[in-house]
């Protein structure tokens, strides 16, 4: 990775104190991007992917709560950060673009004085018209048709493409360092996906953005990620650029989301799945979680937990059960 960092999370623990326990949602994940970079973080629903997220942004609410770690933006300290501190950076250094743009907007405002409220908080001495004229531009940017008659639109009568074009342009109209996309292209059909991906790595070129894409989607990653984290039960299990990680996948849980990819040619009766189902994390035991479900288990699996182990340059795995020979 580029040794000058956008965002560097270390060691962060972010848990939901329960009346049944305590659900270990982040737990000691590492994970940092350079800038420019476009960086994938895949795993199963429940993992902890959108919860690492919201904790980079201070979204993490009661009963949750950030135990320790670190997150640092542009070198900047903001686990201690107050909740005013923190809203000052968003637009400006971070923008989220949220899973589901109609839960996300407000249904009764027009979704160009939406996006122009972040323009006016963010820039004070802008006037109204000069704010309005920047978020037709943007509108315009994204690929929104017609963006002064769509400036008036409510989310409704927007298709589910264009409102998500209206969350990227809201999430871009400050220009921030780093955009975090969680599952941007969720219930869109095949050609708007290639469509919005396609612009945020357009916009990633022009601005030199760096991007945290939040996914279980692997064509996604492999179509525009430069380094991917696995995640698995709140923990990486498996980290490595792009390319790395789909010729020499080294985790079992890794292995198992790339075999469950239906391919050209194989048979089409049968898809491959991974056995069993994600732990409770309320109770995930001392041991790898992934232990239950993985083939190559052995007794110390579900004893101990296993480091952090360097497969090839760049490229870590949290397994016991590593073959040299694959990696010579």
């Amino acid at each position: 990775m580029n040794s000058e960092k956008i965002l560097e999370i270390r060691d962060l623990h972010t848990s939901f104190f329960t009346d049944k326990g305590v659900v270990r949602a982040v737990n000691g994940v590492d994970l940092e991007i350079g800038p420019g970079q476009i960086v994938g973080l895949v795993g199963e629903s429940g993992c902890g992917k959108s919860m690492t997220a919201r904790s980079v942004m201070g979204l993490v609410r009661f009963p949750g709560k950030i135990e320790s770690g670190s997150i640092r933006l542009n070198g900047k300290e903001l686990t201690g950060l107050t909740e005013k501190e923190l809203r000052s950076l968003c637009g400006d250094e971070v923008s989220m673009i949220f899973q589901e743009p109609m839960t996300s907007l407000n249904p009764v405002l027009r979704v160009g004085r939406q996006v122009q409220e972040a323009v006016l908080v963010h820039n004070q001495s802008i006037s109204r018209k000069d704010a309005r004229k920047q978020v037709i531009d943007m509108f315009e940017r994204v690929g929104i048709p017609e963006p002064e008659q769509r400036y008036n639109c409510y989310p409704h009568e927007l298709s589910g493409g264009l409102r998500q074009r209206v969350m990227i342009a809201m999430a871009m109209i400050c220009r921030p360092r780093l955009l975090i996309a969680d599952e941007p292209t969720t219930a869109l059909d095949v050609t708007i996906e290639t469509q919005i991906l396609n612009l945020m790595q357009q916009l990633c070129r022009e601005t030199q953005m760096s991007v945290l894409i939040i996914t279980h989607n692997l064509g996604i990653v492999a179509e525009i990620c430069d380094y991917v984290y696995v995640m698995y039960a709140g923990r990486i299990v498996e980290h490595a650029p792009v390319f790395e990680l789909f010729d020499h996948p080294a985790h079992p849980y890794t292995r198992g989301l790339m075999a469950s990819i239906p391919q050209i040619g194989r048979n089409p009766e049968y898809l491959h799945t991974i056995p069993g189902v994600v732990p409770n994390l309320l109770h995930l035991g001392e041991g790898c979680a992934f232990a239950g479900r993985c083939d190559c288990a052995v007794d110390r699996c579900s004893r101990e937990l296993p480091e952090m182990v360097h497969v090839r340059e760049d490229h870590a795995s949290r397994c016991f059960i590593i073959s040299d020979a694959e990696f010579s």
